[in-house]
This record gives structure tokens, sequence and C-alpha cells, in this order.
């Protein structure tokens, strides 16, 4: 079989990650959210407060890339760092009350844009295309780890 990007399933999944993201940006710019940002957003959505490391995890991000997008946040007025009481050398990260009023926002936009691109899948194929992306995001963060990325 020739290689094409229609044959590639990293290529794809690469391609409509693109897409996501920037109709995210699109329809987020307005209220001053990055895609960036929508890891940390996930992860603080609750009222809680992580450490940049666990949110680098939790993001499969690494700790720079977490450190610069918290420094935007953090610029933007997104996010407040206060000291960890259990670690004095850390600081635990949480949404500002200005984030906390932007969750449902974000919450009624990705609603939309993944109602939009699965718009041609039936409920059935809908589960079955999230289930079958987590298998194969598992399979590829155990061969990550076997790595030791």
């Amino acid at each position: 079989m020739a290689l094409t990007r229609e044959s590639s399933a990293g290529y794809m999944t690469n391609w409509a990650a693109r897409l996501f993201a920037r109709e995210l940006e699109r329809q987020l710019a307005p209220s001053g959210i990055a895609p960036a940002y929508m890891p940390v957003l996930f992860a603080l959505a609750d009222g809680s407060a992580l450490t940049q490391k666990e949110l680098a995890r939790r993001a499969a991000v690494e700790q720079p890339t977490m450190a610069a997008t918290l420094n935007r946040m953090e610029r933007d007025a997104m996010i407040i760092r206060t000291r960890d009481p259990e670690d004095k050398r850390s600081a635990l990260v949480a949404l500002t009350p200005l984030a906390q009023g932007k969750i449902e926002t974000v919450e009624r936009v990705v609603s939309a844009i993944n109602e939009l691109a699965l718009e041609q899948l039936v409920p059935d194929e809908r589960r079955q295309f999230i289930a079958l992306l987590g298998r194969v995001i598992r399979v590829l963060e155990a061969q990550d780890g076997a790595l030791g990325n």
C-alpha cells in the first residue's frame, strides 16, 4: 500500500487535532482563552489546586512547556499561585475567579465543536470512536513509558 496521509493513523489524528485546535482558537479567542490553556482548565475546573509538576503530568507535556503556559495564564489573570503548605519549595496553581467564570463558555464551545466534528457519526459510532482513541492512547502511553520518556 502506498503511503498517503489518509492511510496514516498518526497523520490523520494529528490533522484532526490541528483542526480541533484551530476551531477552539477561533471560538475561544473572544473570551481571551487560548487552546494551550485547555489542559489546565480541564484539570482545575473543579476548583482544585495542583502543582505545576502534576499539571504537566496530566497534560502529558514537559515541565518547561507547562511553565510557559502557566506564565501566560498568570499574565492573563487566569491562574493564581500560592505556596504549597506541604512543600514550601513548590506552589499550588488554581484558577482565578475570572477563569472560573469562563468555564461555562469553554464547556459550551468544546461541546459545540465536538458535536460538529462528530455529526456524521451515529451515537454508537461516537462511543466506539472515543473508546478506540482511548485504546490507541493507552498503547502509545505505555510505549512512551517503556522508552523512559
